[in-house]
Order: structure tokens, then C-alpha cells, then sequence
């Protein structure tokens, strides 16, 4: 199904909320969500500067199918590329599958705005200013869950996109081996869950342990899907 004029106006008007605003490189994790059903139509579409301003810093994640539109878009731009990630999408389609987790002795709670430092220093894709806008906004919209030590410092956790995906799940290297990742999964399936979201995540290929995880959770792996991720113009 294509989509017609009047639809495709909606979709341009709907996208240019998510859209980079600045050339700095603190809107470089800004989503950019881009929806089409069919490949010519995504091409018109991210060809329009109005959707994508290809000269401004920006990730952009994507179908991994559609990455040849993109690099030949990006190369008549003569725009830069690189290749952050590709991921398995995993997601819950029973609740009721999830198995039951005992959390006894487990403090739970869920992170603030104070530990936007914290979240930053130890995601893969921070350790640097450009995260911490994306990250606040996070914390301050999204559900999170934490788990807490004996002076009430988060020492392992989970977050949740903008796109509702759960994501940036990590425990202090220190307090591993202690069931506490599946303990925070089951807990924010059932956050999402009772919210109304989709219950899912993006685990990046070479991440088994991660995988792994999940799938012992009750999570299924959407074979005909892989998310990529690529950073364009890094100045």
C-alpha cells in the first residue's frame, strides 16, 4: 500500500517534531522517526530536507533492508556514514510467558534526573555531553527501574526510549552475577505493560549474554527484522 498525497503531508508534519533542530552535536541522538510502505515512497521522503536536513549531525536507525536507499541518498549528498550497530528485535508477545522472578532482598526503584551522569558514563553510546539531553528526557518521561545497594545507590538498571523500546540495561561490574538484569526486565515488562506499550528491545548481534537473557525471559527474536544504526556527518 502507497501512501497518497494527503497522507504523505501527515507523515512530514507528524515527523518534523523528532527532527534535529541544531548543528550541534548535542541533538545527535534526537529521533527521527520516518514511516513508509513502500521504498520508493521512504526515498521521496528522506530526500526532502523538510524531513531529514542532511546537513546537520544525526543517528538514524533503521530496517536493515533499507540501508542501500540511505548510503545511495547519503552519497548524492555527498554526505559521511558510518555504521554504529545492527540489532536483533526482541520482543514479548505474551505477558503471560514472562517467567516468575524473585526479586526477595531486591530494593527497587526507578532512577531520576541526579543520575543522568551516572546512565551516561557507563552507555556504550555516551561517556560524552551529546547523550545527556536524550538521556534526562528519558528519565524524566519514560519508566526506568533501578536496583539499589545498601546506601540506596542505583547499581544496576533499565531504561525506556522514546520509541518505548527498553534499552541501556547495565550493572556495575562489581554487582554482577546477581540476577539483578532479569529481575529489572521483569519489572519494567510489567511497567510497560499496565502503560499500554509495546514490550520490546533492540540487542545488538554480537551481544549474547544480553540475548541470551531475554530469550529466557520469554522473548522471541523477529527473524525478518534488524535495526541499524548509523551516525551521518560527524563533523
Amino acid at each position: 500500500m502507497e501512501l497518497t498525497g494527503e497522507q504523505l503531508k501527515i507523515t512530514e508534519q507528524h515527523l518534523k517534531r523528532y527532527l534535529p533542530r541544531s548543528q550541534q552535536k548535542g541533538d545527535l541522538f534526537k529521533d527521527t522517526l520516518v514511516f513508509a510502505n513502500d521504498e520508493a515512497i521512504l526515498e521521496e521522503i528522506i530526500r526532502k530536507s523538510s524531513v531529514i536536513d542532511w546537513t546537520h549531525v544525526f543517528c538514524l536507525g533503521m530496517n536493515l533492508r533499507h540501508m542501500e536507499i540511505f548510503k545511495a541518498v547519503a552519497s548524492e549528498k555527498d554526505v559521511s556514514g558510518i555504521q554504529l550497530a545492527v540489532c536483533h528485535m526482541m520482543i514479548l508477545e505474551d505477558v503471560s510467558n514472562l517467567p516468575s522472578i524473585d526479586s526477595t532482598g531486591i530494593s527497587l526503584s526507578s532512577l531520576d534526573e541526579s543520575h543522568v551522569g551516572l546512565v551516561n558514563q557507563t552507555w556504550k553510546f555516551g561517556k560524552n555531553n551529546e547523550a545527556v539531553r536524550m538521556i534526562r528526557n528519558m528519565l524524566a518521561n519514560f519508566p526506568s527501574c533501578c536496583v539499589l545497594d545498601e546506601e540506596g545507590k542505583p547499581v544496576s538498571w533499565i531504561l525506556t526510549y522514546e520509541s518505548c523500546a527498553m534499552g541501556m540495561l547495565y550493572t556495575l561490574p562489581e554487582h554482577r552475577g546477581k540476577g539483578y538484569a532479569k529481575v529489572l526486565v521483569s519489572s519494567m515488562v510489567k511497567k510497560l505493560h499496565a502503560k499500554g506499550c509495546p514490550v520490546y528491545c533492540f540487542i545488538e548481534e554480537e551481544n549474547k549474554v544480553s540475548y541470551k537473557l531475554f530469550r529466557n525471559l520469554g522473548f522471541i527474536e523477529v527473524p525478518s527484522y534488524r535495526e541499524a544504526w548509523f551516525q551521518f556527518n560527524d563533523y
